[in-house]
């Protein structure tokens, strides 16, 4: 029964990649270089994917980790067009388009002999209007990423069923996604919707997504400047460190909570050549449907700063850091001294 609806669910993955490359998108060469307006500021601090967002902004595209071929990168851009076409109607120009939702049409009903439901397959699929409108060069650049996806759908999806860890990556999509949708729960109240930072994210989100020349800011990004740092020496409070990091986490976890403040017995398993850690472990306590348990973390770091947690349901399962701590912690606000 699991193995139907894993099946089901990238099946569904696959018809809605195939089936989204409808938008015609602009054969425009990329735009000159520009330069100008370097004291624009767009707020993203303490968000799931602030060094992503960051990064955009300031068009320094050689930072970014995912390519515009990643489902994280597609995951972003769409649900950023929906949220401003939520928030900011008001603001898109008179051309605006419709985004579209894939819904199904018809499908296919699996039942035991004494009627109970043991699957659905949807066998016909429908776009239809979602009642929010994008920027129209904004969405075509979105179909494109989306149409480069289709591309390497088989591919991509045989590395799915074939990952050793693909539970821990489909919980791991789980949290981005939860991680985003809180993200963009709160972009349009940091940000006003015709702010001109807004503008400039918006205008290097469709160069990354078009692999065109980003609009660049001479000033680097504290994520930037944090990693060719290193991280701090010396005493750190690595108790509250923990805490924030897997409250932070917390925020996205499918059903366990995290009880505030909880964290215990942490222990330094191997220092760097500098005194700094490389790993770290620490308890927890968090509660399931009502009841308690206790968790633990281990906390890879590069450079003295945290890069990896993995936690003790999913032991093999990288997750990021919140780069605002990291970058806080890096700044030398956890010290002791």
């Amino acid at each position: 029964m699991q193995l139907k609806k894993q099946a089901y669910i990238i099946g569904v993955f696959l018809i809605v990649i195939i089936t989204s490359s409808f938008i015609n998108v602009s054969s425009n060469a990329p735009k000159r270089l520009e330069t100008k307006s370097q004291s624009l500021e767009f707020h993203i601090d303490g968000l799931y994917f602030a060094e992503f967002y960051d990064y955009i902004f300031r068009g320094h595209f050689e930072n970014i980790k995912m390519t515009r071929e990643d489902m994280d990168f597609i995951m972003i851009f769409e649900q950023y067009l929906r949220t401003y076409g939520k928030n900011c109607d008001q603001y898109l120009p008179a051309d605006k388009v419709e985004i579209m939702d894939l819904k199904c049409a018809e499908e296919m009903v699996e039942k035991n002999l004494y009627g109970d439901v043991l699957s659905r397959t949807c066998t016909r699929w429908v776009w239809v209007g979602s009642n929010l409108f994008a920027r129209p060069d904004l969405y075509n650049a979105k179909k494109e990423v989306e149409r480069l996806q289709s591309e390497d759908v088989i591919q991509n999806t045989f590395a799915m069923m074939t990952d050793p860890n693909a539970i821990g990556n489909s919980m791991d999509m789980v949290h981005k996604t939860k991680g985003l949708h809180n993200d963009m729960a709160q972009l349009f109240s940091l940000n006003a919707c015709d702010s001109k930072g807004v503008r400039r994210f918006e205008e290097n989100l469709k160069r990354f997504a078009l692999s065109q020349e980003s609009i660049r800011m001479q000033s680097k990004s504290k994520y930037e400047t944090m990693k060719t740092a290193g991280g701090p020496s010396g005493n750190q409070n690595l108790n509250k460190l923990f805490d924030d990091l897997v409250a932070n986490q917390a925020k996205t976890w499918a059903m366990n909570k995290y009880v505030p403040q909880s964290i215990s017995r942490v222990s330094v398993i191997q220092k760097d050549n500098q005194g700094r850690p490389l790993t770290a472990k620490a308890y927890y306590t968090y509660q399931f449907f009502g009841n308690s348990g206790e968790g633990w973390v281990q906390v890879s770091f590069e450079k003295g700063l945290p890069k990896c947690l993995y936690f003790h349901d999913m032991p093999q399962n990288c997750k990021t850091p919140n780069s605002s701590i990291v970058a806080s912690y890096a700044q030398g606000k956890y010290s002791n001294n």
